[in-house]
């Protein structure tokens, strides 16, 4: 685990605090990956450099999907082109929903695994990243299928296929043993739901007409709870479910269902967000009770992206109500393209696109995250 990545990834307010903080950190970060490692002598055997995870594998919607979208051709979902990618390395558009990196990348990067989390449907994939960890998920995709159905994109269950295929061939490479070794493991980030809420709901009127919103969210958690026990009984054991995002700040959000105020957040959807994320909570609790030898761990990225959005000037921010492509307001995949106008400095804005963070704003999240996957103070 390197020192230096630690340090790349803390936040500004992080960065500042003294070097006795930092490294009672890094020495945190190394007794829980012994914590985790002493489990069974399968993870000794397995996890490398005193590492909590061997692999992180992730499964969800745009807001960690590094590129397997990139061949679906109709899609509306899709950004494999400039400006995205225009902070990544070379500059390179791969199909990330940034600037730059997304969550995914960061926590392989920050946990000292590799640099980047590749997309599984990535033609230039290698044979060494089946042995720490690739991405599944598609831009678009819901626990809902009908989200993924709406944008043209890759399900859950489209995802779940491309796992198994996955399987196959790491125990093709690995051989059964250290395949099963891996799998029981590693991490498994989950990152859904948004696009049900937003779009599947909301901006459909189909979900509308069949369901009051509880009913829907509970259909939501129940789709939810099933994902996570087919991964379960495919060899998960330790999962990071991220919740909903305030939906009601996104720029799109603002745009399209705001009464006329460029400043203030729609709080119709930050409600219903809310509510999900108590419902999704409760039912891992339950998970965890029922699964034997898992570890699930509810992510409340809500908060923390709320923070940003409240306090901008904490975090160096000025802009919180519009993206950096376009005018910001509604530009997202196919409208932010290279006949975009782009903001004159990305790092004032909280948000990329109409919709996603930028690499600044995950960078401060994600250490967030880390301490609640980690379980550590920092």
């Amino acid at each position: 685990m390197k020192f230096n990545n630690f340090m790349k990834l803390l936040p500004p307010l992080c960065a500042a605090r003294t070097s006795t903080i930092t490294l009672l950190y890094y020495f945190s970060v190394y007794y829980v990956s012994i914590f985790f490692c002493s489990h069974t002598e399968a993870a000794m055997t397995t996890t490398q450099n005193n590492l909590p995870f061997p692999a992180i594998f992730s499964f969800g919607d745009s807001i960690v999907d590094t590129g397997n979208n990139n061949n679906l051709r109709m899609t509306i979902a899709r950004c494999n082109f400039p400006p995205y990618g225009k902070d990544f390395m070379g500059g390179k558009p791969t199909g990330r929903f940034s600037n730059g990196k997304t969550p995914a990348d960061l926590i392989v990067e920050l946990l000292g695994i590799k640099e980047i989390l590749p997309a599984y449907l990535d033609p230039n994939l290698q044979i060494k990243d089946l042995y720490t960890g690739v991405n599944f998920a598609s831009g678009g995709c819901g626990f809902d299928p009908l989200s993924s159905k709406i944008a043209l994109t890759y399900s859950l269950s489209d995802q779940l296929d491309f796992f198994k295929d996955y399987i196959e061939k790491l125990r093709d490479n690995a051989g059964e043993e250290r395949a099963n070794s891996i799998l029981n493991n590693s991490a498994y980030l989950v990152s859904a739901s948004a696009n049900d809420i937003g779009t599947a709901y909301f901006n459909s009127r189909i979900r509308q007409l069949q369901y009051d919103f509880p009913s829907y969210v509970s259909v939501l958690v129940s789709l939810a709870s099933d994902f996570f026990k087919e991964l379960y009984g495919l060899g998960a054991r330790n999962f990071f479910v991220v919740g909903a995002p305030p939906l009601g700040c996104l720029p799109s959000t603002i745009t399209v269902a705001g009464r006329g105020s460029r400043k203030e957040c729609v709080e119709k959807y930050n409600q219903a967000a809310q509510f999900f994320n108590s419902k999704l909570s409760a039912e891992i609790d339950s998970l965890n009770n029922n699964l034997p030898q898992s570890r699930l761990v509810y992510v409340d990225i809500y908060y923390s992206l709320l923070d940003l959005i409240q306090n901008p000037n904490k975090y160096g921010f000025e802009i919180v109500d519009r993206g950096c492509c376009g005018t910001g307001t509604i530009e997202v995949a196919l409208a932010c393209n290279t006949f975009s106008l782009l903001c004159a400095d990305v790092s004032k804005y909280i948000f990329w696109d109409s919709y996603h963070p930028t690499e600044k704003a995950y960078k401060i999240i994600v250490p967030a995250l880390m301490k609640k996957i980690l379980n550590i103070s920092i």
